[in-house]
């Protein structure tokens, strides 16, 4: 029996998994500051917050399935999401621009995607995301939010006009409040159908 080996892409997604383990303790600190004042994307700038290996799978499968090219992602992070979108798309020929205010998880991020060696297909760009995907003018073919909730609602709707029939929304952490909000308002457009997924902590909305 041929015994598969891991590629490049998916040892660099065991490391960052084995990392996050840690974070734990760190999300608790980042929560307990909430009690103070309201949570800050600073608060967790050394934590990884990243996506489940069953979410990243299903983002490969989705890309595959659709054969997804134009991927826009909000939330960078240390990169976990973009790696598993990267290996979807590098079977489908497509490119990734994803986002991440943090300077220094962006920065991991990229050694990350070095690393991985997928630095070609994902274009990083550091910043609020309301301002780094202003001018954006090209299809989306799937949009990944899993950044700020409250940006959720707003970034949509500045890139809306990019969205064509088949444009998918993969919509994490849906259970949240300000998700919940958001998921709520675009319900009431019946150009979108919303699917629950992943025992609903994730939405995907298909536009008609």
């Amino acid at each position: 029996m041929v015994v598969r080996q891991p590629n490049s892409i998916e040892l660099t997604i065991d490391q960052l998994f084995n990392d996050a383990k840690s974070d734990r303790l760190k999300i608790i600190k980042g929560l307990a500051k909430s009690i103070i004042r309201p949570m800050k994307p600073i608060d967790f700038k050394d934590v990884y917050l990243s996506i489940s290996r069953e979410q990243g799978l299903d983002l490969v499968q989705l890309i595959k399935e659709n054969n997804l090219k134009k991927v826009v992602e909000f939330g960078t992070s240390f990169g976990i999401s973009t790696l598993f979108l990267a290996q979807g798309v590098k079977q489908t020929e497509g490119t990734i621009i994803t986002t991440e205010l943090i300077e220094s998880k962006a920065h991991k991020a990229m050694e990350n995607f070095e690393e991985a060696g997928v630095s070609d297909l994902i274009e990083v760009r550091i910043g609020d995301a309301m301002e780094t995907l202003k001018n954006h003018t090209e299809p989306i073919d799937l949009l990944v939010l899993d950044g700020w909730k409250d940006l959720y609602l707003p970034l949509f709707k500045m890139l809306e006009p990019n969205f064509k029939i088949g444009t998918l929304v993969y919509v994490d952490n849906a259970e949240m409040a300000d998700t919940q909000e958001f998921l709520k308002t675009i319900s009431q457009n019946k150009k979108y159908h919303l699917q629950p997924k992943v025992g609903g902590k994730v939405v995907l909305i298909h536009t008609k």
